[in-house]
């Protein structure tokens, strides 16, 4: 008897054959990218330019600790050439990148972490997150290492690599765009780092734990309710309650793929108010910037 998940994997590949058999892929010419999240899709537009066509795989809105691909979306890969992962524990890859692999076993594979120190995740108690000198990617590690500009100037020169091996005919103007990006992502740090200088408070509260790596880079602390997507226990509960108030704070941040419920009765029970950060913003530098004008709005 087949179970359900053998039957779904059986329509993924039914689909992926006929989608290679009859579908033309889009935008010929040019080389298929696919990324994991769109934060790296970002990355692989600006540097490959008018040469690439990205998709992401983890759609807006889509949690990337739970989301299934659709079939559709398992078809398309027939067409790709590059997959970029972040490859820093996310759950999506972990679960499904062997699949992606065995219906596209030419496809190659960038992963955007290479370069990167990652750091561990916070523990419930732990208000600010460390880097770690031995840290690789396992899990245990922060997933969200995009979220510091200078993390993204390594995750340039990574992807811009992989591209290029990719596709060698354009390498000229892969490397041109990367030297602009990276030059801008410089620009973004020195940038975030002057408009926070003046801010005395440095603690903001997250449920999510998505921003330890930009508060690491800028010299402030996280102070994460959530660890590893759990629901928070009526004692952790009051812990955090109990941290916001004798830091002085009232905002909580939650990411737009999560639940409010819980983030919300902190709110109520500290005075204060939820407001949402998204680390997943596929446009990626003004994301930081709106974020750098709500946390510094949160932390006066």
């Amino acid at each position: 008897m087949i179970n359900n998940r053998s039957s779904t994997l059986f329509s993924f590949l039914l689909l992926f054959l006929l989608h290679c058999a009859c579908t033309p892929s889009q935008e010929k010419g040019k080389l298929q990218v696919v990324t994991s999240i769109t934060p790296l899709a970002y990355f692989a537009e600006r540097i490959g330019g008018d040469a690439v066509s990205v998709s992401v795989m983890v759609p807006p809105g889509g949690n990337p600790h739970s989301y299934e691909p659709t079939p559709k979306q398992m078809a398309a890969l027939g067409d790709a050439s590059l997959f970029v992962k972040a490859g820093s524990g996310v759950e999506f890859e972990l679960d499904w990148m062997p699949r992606f692999l065995s219906l596209n076993p030419g496809m190659r594979v960038c992963d955007a972490s290479e370069g990167v120190r990652l750091m561990p995740m916070p523990q419930n108690g732990d208000a600010h997150e460390h880097h770690d000198q031995e840290a690789h990617h396992h899990e245990g590690n922060d997933p969200h290492y995009w979220m510091s500009p200078l993390n993204g100037v390594i995750m340039a020169s990574t992807i811009r690599n992989a591209l290029i091996l990719a596709d060698p005919s354009h390498k000229v103007a892969y490397e041109a765009n990367t030297v602009k990006l990276v030059s801008e992502l410089q620009q973004l740090h020195r940038e975030i780092e002057g408009r926070l200088a003046p801010v005395k408070n440095r603690r903001f509260l997250v449920f999510h734990p998505a921003w330890g790596y930009y508060a690491s880079a800028f010299g402030l602390e996280q102070i994460a309710a959530e660890e590893e997507g759990k629901t928070l226990t009526p004692r952790q509960l009051g812990q955090v309650i109990e941290k916001a108030r004798s830091s002085g704070i009232r905002v909580i941040f939650v990411s737009p793929q999560f639940s409010t419920v819980q983030a919300e009765a902190i709110a109520r029970d500290i005075g204060g108010v939820v407001g949402t950060v998204d680390p997943l913003s596929r446009d990626y530098q003004q994301n930081l910037r709106n974020a750098t004008g709500a946390l510094i709005e949160a932390m006066q």
